[in-house]
């Protein structure tokens, strides 16, 4: 798929929420990209959204309305633009319930003034056109499997049918005059700059206030809220990824009860729910749920970054260190606000900013309240908690000190994997924010007990860790697993010595051990799973020498050793990064280990010179191995490069072994 290159980007609505944030994330980007923003600076917008981009010389801000055909042709011609996307739009659902005119001139008078434009300038290359959820209507509570972009749209209200409106046309003119369009349909979407008739800034102020927050109908209503940045990065993929005539679903498979939302912010603040959450009149006609399929987008290369949890916080942290950003919104605040004649002062608090008169937005009243922090007394909740299966495991166990380390509250799951019930019971009663599974069978000593133990070792290695999977993803957890690198073997391609080693996409070649067969087959089905990151461990070495575990140990006991490079892990280093990866949210497979590789007599050596000037060994080949051992073994090299990208302080394995094995266990 061919990347696209945009020179000259018209940004509509672009000092509104999403569209701020997209364009102040390219004009940071991209300084060859020309970005012209066209905003009219309606009551829901606010020109110090732009602030981050005031400076940048590859920005220009035009107040302007998109429904004048002469300015937006002007605009078109004088700047050269090649690229619109187009988020200008009237998008509260309760404003159209009372203005339901407005909707129509601005979302569908606006975008055909627009696609009119393009077709008469004949200069376009992508045209994005910034559509809706709510165009597929009400999904069915008991949907497993969300509205794919093909589906039908069955819009419920006069927001949602005017946004499909748009859609139709920007189809139209697709077909009709071949316009290079692109449409995408998104979930709810929250963060920093939103302007508060929406239900989570709203309810932010409203409990800063002290203010009860108000719920339409009983509350049951389920959404899906993605983080703005996310949101940003999604578009960013769109106008360079996208392909012409094509819908992209944004949205996430995570979904909260409109109760919950309000719920978590209560704890947030430190109120109580009971007193503090009011049940008010539904609105007229209020969709129960909107489920979107998403694999389109992932396919495309995008995955949701932000949790739940953390995005909340950082809003509710904005907010109350911004808390008169829009000025005046007590009308916006209502149970069921009317904003749309709501007068302006957006620009002119913009100004007050430039000049430095707005630079810590302390608010007078007496009543406004914001979250616990250290220095009130009363701590936040810790952003996160990890549940950790496998405590009588070796890496379940280093896991459990590492986070008292570093102050991460933890839990070790009670449940079994294998049983569902029990992995249901763990969470409601950890309430974690990551679920890492360091649970597994392996063997006992090792991996030949597996032979005679198949039935076992596949109730925990495929069942347990499917079963794990789901229930986290049931809750909208991260799930981090422990897996193996000896999936693969040395081949005609990736031949021992060669230093090209095996990707985390590569095909797994080993099937020499039972073992080995359940790990890879577990990894293929995890697959299906967007909640996990799975991690590919190979020979786990630490510090802890007396460990029977540990790969130096086991080989320093043996009378005998083979001698074939090996990619390694050395758990000192990589065990901190898996809790960092778990922090960024990053899923897929990793191979899991150290740069490069070291073999049998090299590590030996090192003990020789570090640990043991007397210690002997004698070697022996693989054919005379395979004479004293049940299963055979796997050997090979793992790329470690993707892992090295993100985090490029990672050592490569024989440096790594010296800087955290030896040197801490140096006796000579």
């Amino acid at each position: 798929m061919g990347s696209y290159t945009p020179k000259n980007i018209l940004i509509t609505g672009a000092a509104g929420f999403i569209a701020s944030h997209v364009a102040n994330r390219l004009i940071r980007s991209y300084p060859d990209y020309n970005i012209v923003v066209l905003d009219k600076l309606d009551y829901c917008s606010n020109l110090k959204n732009l602030l981050p981009s005031k400076s940048s010389p590859n920005f220009k801000f035009v107040k302007g309305d998109i429904g004048s055909a002469d300015l937006v042709n002007y605009l078109l011609i004088t700047e050269s633009i090649d690229t619109i996307m187009h988020f200008a739009a009237q998008t509260h659902v309760d404003n159209s319930f009372g203005n339901s005119f407005e909707f129509t001139k601005n979302n569908i008078y606006g975008t055909h003034v627009l696609l009119e434009a393009c077709k008469v300038t004949g200069q376009i290359k992508r045209f994005i056109h910034v559509s809706t959820d709510e165009v597929y209507g009400e999904t069915d509570e008991d949907a497993v499997v969300g509205n794919h972009e093909a589906s039908q749209l069955l819009p419920t209200n006069p927001y949602s049918a005017t946004k499909a409106g748009a859609e139709m046309l920007v189809m139209a003119y697709g077909r009709s005059y071949g316009l290079p369009v692109i449409t995408t349909r998104g979930n709810n979407v929250y963060g920093p700059n939103q302007f508060p008739e929406k239900l989570i800034p709203k309810f932010i102020l409203l409990a800063m206030q002290g203010k009860p927050l108000p719920i339409h109908g009983d509350g049951s209503n389920v959404r899906s809220y993605l983080y703005c940045e996310d949101v940003a990065e999604a578009f960013e993929l769109i106008l360079h990824k996208g392909e012409i005539g094509h819908v992209y679903n944004i949205g996430t498979k995570r979904e909260r009860r409109v109760i919950d939302v309000a719920e978590d912010i209560c704890r947030l603040f430190s109120i109580d729910p009971e007193t503090n959450i009011k049940f008010v009149e539904n609105r007229p006609f209020n969709d129960q749920r909107y489920f979107l399929d998403d694999e389109k987008l992932k396919i495309l290369g995008w995955s949701e970054r932000t949790q739940w949890q953390d995005g909340l916080k950082k809003t509710i942290e904005w907010y109350t260190q911004n808390p008169d950003w829009w000025g005046d919104v007590s009308g916006a605040l209502l149970p069921h606000p009317r904003m749309l004649m709501m007068p302006g002062g957006i620009e002119r608090q913009s100004e007050e900013s430039e000049e430095g008169k707005s630079e810590s937005f302390v608010s007078s009243n007496p009543r406004m309240l914001v979250p616990p922090s250290k220095a009130s007394g009363t701590p936040l909740k810790p952003p996160y908690k990890f549940l950790i299966y496998g405590r009588t495991g070796w890496i379940g166990g280093v896991l459990g000190k590492l986070c008292e380390k570093q102050g991460i509250p933890y839990e070790y799951g009670k449940g079994r994997l294998e049983d569902r019930s029990s992995l249901l019971a763990d969470i409601q009663n950890v309430k974690p924010t990551h679920v890492f599974n360091a649970a597994g069978v392996t063997g006992r000593p090792n991996v030949d007990w597996c032979e005679s133990h198949k039935a076992e070792t596949i109730r925990v290695n495929v069942a347990g860790t499917l079963t794990l999977a789901d229930v986290c993803r049931q809750h909208g957890l991260l799930m981090m697993n422990f897996a193996t690198g000896c999936i693969f073997e040395y081949d005609a391609k990736h031949p021992e010595g060669s230093g090209i080693g095996f990707k985390e996409e590569d095909t797994p070649n080993f099937h020499g051990s039972f073992y080995s067969k359940t790990k890879a087959m577990v990894e293929e089905l995890l697959k299906e799973f967007d909640n996990v990151c799975t991690l590919r461990v190979r020979m786990p070495i630490s510090s802890d020498l007396n460990n029977p575990r540990n790969f130096i140990t086991k080989i320093s006991r043996y009378n005998k050793v083979v001698n074939i490079p090996n990619s390694m892990t050395i758990l000192d280093e990589l065990l901190p990064i898996s809790i960092d990866m778990a922090k960024r949210n990053l899923r897929g497979i990793w191979n899991f280990t150290n740069p490069g590789v070291v073999s049998h007599n090299e590590i030996l050596e090192m003990y020789k010179k570090y640990i043991d000037p007397k210690f002997t060994w004698a070697n022996f080949t693989l054919e005379e191995q395979a004479k004293v051992i049940v299963a055979a073994r796997s050997n090979n090299e793992m790329d470690a490069s993707k892992l090295k990208k993100e985090f490029p302080e990672l050592l490569p394995i024989k440096e790594s072994l010296i800087k955290y094995v030896f040197e801490p266990n140096k006796k000579v």
